[in-house]
């Protein structure tokens, strides 16, 4: 939650590139036609010298090619293979975990309730074991967190980044399906600047750490980052980052182009709304029909602040030097209560707004500045939590109540049944027997008329 402070194969130093299947495949099938034709070179003379002739009577024509797609076997199981690996974000839609509460479900009811709303992208905000023990065999991407507490003791000493793999990947990792390891919150733009300084050091060593492991091409490594990163973010043309940072973001940016990560960022229309409600539009920020804005520089209208935030972002990387880079939404949510001066935390704006980024997430579309990047979001959060500190908003973004029970009444079904959905149950109960009712009657109308 906010605070107020894809994947490719990392670039070496060596120009050589990884076989691919298909490479493979074509080498072995040129292999095989080779060893199967009845002409007999030098180099077919010379393997015949090495290679048993076995029995009498055995041709040895006809072993070859068992040895070479036993060869190819071999090579298909030692050579990396992109295609297999698991993607760091499935579909569009995912949502942050918290576990800043005294009364919420166990982790595999946790596993259960995300299984039944089909929601296959989770992150949490450290690496619970009970957590990683729950989604094994769940069939659930999961993105585990290194604490902002502990990144300058792992930027200043590699070993302590294979230590912290060695203990909450590796006992897990594949049948838990680990995608993506995120360092730190929210970092840049606080009042810790060393922590800022120890950022990129953290994320390159838990990088290394995988990579020795051989993980590397399957887990990723990233840190999501607030709006206080931005110098500038309206119009969205006119997103930049703060020239302070740009210290601390330039060698993180180079990282991840490097590796294809996307860059992290936490938007929050709820609270750029909340720090100026009479200049903005509540159904701006809320993705309901308004009249919208004209960035004048592109010709772009923006009928929602989400999409306005994250052109903003598009640009400041852009400016930065990185056009490519996509942007993910690490954090988003609004929410439903709050203290007697967050007007806006109420249970209807917070359900229109989770259920209007919920249906244009499922569209599987871009933004009007990068219309082919398709958006992918984090949802804040899966549960109310009731131990955070802060504003009373803090304790209410979530989509489920503790007990399981549907929040937000936005389309998914909870672990209880909440007053709504009791009396959705009831309607489809009697619109059943009503039915049925019909059906008889008909049946018994045309019986009579038959007979």
């Amino acid at each position: 939650m906010p605070c107020t402070s894809s994947k490719v194969a990392p670039r070496t130093s060596s120009n050589a590139r990884p076989l691919h299947r298909h490479s493979l495949l074509l080498l072995f099938l040129r292999s095989l036609r080779a060893s199967t034709s009845s002409s007999s070179s030098a180099r077919r003379k010379k393997i015949m010298a090495v290679i048993p002739r076995g029995r009498p009577g055995t041709s040895l024509g006809h072993r070859r090619p068992m040895l070479l797609l036993l060869l190819f076997c071999c090579l298909l199981a030692f050579f990396p293979c992109r295609a297999s690996a698991f993607h760091s974000f499935v579909g569009t839609y995912g949502v942050n975990y918290g576990q800043i509460a005294d009364n919420l479900p166990k982790p595999p009811e946790v596993v259960r309730l995300l299984q039944m709303a089909k929601i296959k992208n989770v992150r949490i905000f450290d690496s619970n074991h009970d957590v990683l023990d729950a989604f094994r065999n769940s069939g659930l991407n999961l993105a585990i967190a290194i604490p902002n507490g502990l990144v300058k003791d792992i930027s200043a000493n590699p070993a302590k980044a294979m230590d912290w793999v060695n203990e909450n990947v590796q006992p897990y990792y594949p049948s838990t399906r680990i995608v993506a390891i995120i360092v730190g919150n929210e970092i840049l733009g606080g009042a810790d600047s060393g922590l800022a300084e120890a950022l990129i050091g953290a994320v390159v060593n838990v990088h290394d750490a995988l990579r020795a492991l051989r993980l590397s091409r399957t887990i990723e490594v990233n840190t999501p980052h607030s709006e206080a990163v931005f110098g500038s973010s309206y119009p969205p043309s006119n997103g930049t980052f703060r020239p302070d940072l740009m210290v601390y973001l330039k060698p993180l940016l180079n990282f991840f182009s490097q590796t294809g990560a996307p860059f992290y960022v936490n938007a929050y229309p709820f609270l750029a709304y909340m720090s100026d409600p009479a200049h903005i539009d509540v159904k701006y920020a809320l993705m309901e029909p308004n009249a919208g804005i004209l960035d004048p520089k592109t010709n772009l209208h923006y009928d929602n602040m989400f999409e306005a935030q994250l052109d903003a972002t598009y640009s400041a990387l852009e400016a930065a030097g990185y056009p490519d880079m996509e942007v993910r939404v690490s954090e988003t949510g609004w929410a439903s209560e709050g203290d007697a001066s967050e007007t806006a935390a109420t249970l209807e704006n917070a359900r229109t707004y989770n259920f209007n980024l919920r249906k244009r997430l499922f569209l599987r579309k871009g933004t009007p500045y990068r219309p082919k990047r398709v958006v992918r979001a984090f949802i804040f959060a899966l549960f109310n939590e009731d131990l955070k500190t802060g504003p009373g908003s803090e304790r209410h973004f979530g989509l489920f109540k503790p007990d399981g029970s549907v929040s937000l009444d936005i389309g998914f079904k909870g672990l209880r049944s909440s007053s709504s959905s009791l009396l959705t149950d009831h309607r489809a109960i009697l619109r059943y027997f009503s039915a049925t009712a019909l059906l008889s009657c008909s049946t018994f109308v045309f019986l009579a008329l038959a007979a």
